[in-house]
């Protein structure tokens, strides 16, 4: 005996929303409205006979039931990507540039969730630091890109997905040495976000030293966390032990940034991917 059938649309309204934790957000990812995701997830608790989510003034959490449903969910969403992209010719290609300075440790979360977006787009990703992929986004290399600026970035557009504030980051054991160089963990050498702490710290006349000069964030987060020294990094990607130390160390304001998504991608399935790149790492 053949069950109701579960609406395609209303299960991708209950992941996202889901994953999200919140209404609005859900429908900017899926390019709805919030009144129209609500309805969707009513509709298929109704189908299911099942309540999915608890619904609070300011957040939205899974049932016993919705966390049950979520895993069911995912793998629906995916085979009936795979069903639609069985016929395809090609897939479709985008070019992806993401900073780790603008994700951080979240880079593995965000590529596991838009890896089942759509099967069949085909994602050339790649790491670097903002200057780098900006310029790639300039020339047309890349298709979008996730990048932290500092400053104005006069002449530069994109959508704004979050502002954070700098600090000085390092672990709660590493003690203060008054007068000794401080000990500096950055990124490589065309990191922004390097060249601007150098120069506040020149400009405050604190004497500094290269302690660890990390390949990725991984390595950053590492070398905090071990207490070789102190790190200039936006509060969200600082390793979760890690204090700031800014106060207690007398060390120079770093001010704040933007972490901003710049597309071009023209394509209908290319721009669905765009929205949910923005909307997974708004969550």
């Amino acid at each position: 005996m053949i069950g109701p059938a579960l609406d395609v649309e209303a299960v991708a309204a209950f992941l996202q929303t889901a994953e999200l934790a919140s209404f609005t957000r859900a429908a900017v990812a899926l390019g709805s409205t919030q009144s129209l995701v609500s309805t969707r997830i009513k509709r298929l608790e109704t189908t299911l006979g099942k309540p999915l989510l608890q619904r609070h003034p300011r957040l939205v959490r899974l049932t016993p039931e919705g966390e049950l449903f979520l895993p069911a969910a995912r793998e629906f969403l995916a085979a009936h990507g795979r069903a639609l992209a069985a016929f395809t010719e090609e897939p479709e290609r985008i070019a992806l540039g993401i900073s780790e300075q603008a994700a951080g440790p979240d880079v593995p979360r965000l590529l596991a969730r838009l890896a089942t977006h759509d099967p069949g787009l085909l994602v050339n990703l790649r790491i670097e630091p903002s200057s780098l992929l900006e310029a790639a986004f300039e020339t047309g290399e890349l298709d979008a890109v996730l990048v932290r600026r500092i400053g104005a970035g006069a002449g530069r557009t994109g959508e704004v997905l979050r502002e954070d504030v700098f600090g000085w980051f390092a672990s709660p054991a590493l003690p203060p040495r008054p007068g000794a160089p401080l000990p500096l963990i950055s990124l490589v050498g065309e990191c922004r976000l390097r060249r601007h702490a150098i120069e506040a710290l020149n400009r405050s006349g604190r004497p500094w030293r290269e302690a660890f000069i990390g390949g990725g964030m991984a390595a950053v987060a590492a070398a905090v966390s071990g207490g070789l020294g102190v790190s200039p990094l936006a509060a969200r990607i600082a390793p979760r032990e890690a204090v700031d130390v800014a106060a207690a160390w007398n060390l120079p304001p770093l001010g704040r940034s933007q972490v901003v998504l710049r597309s071009q991608v023209a394509s209908a399935r290319g721009r669905s991917f765009v929205r949910e790149l923005a909307a997974a790492f708004r969550a």
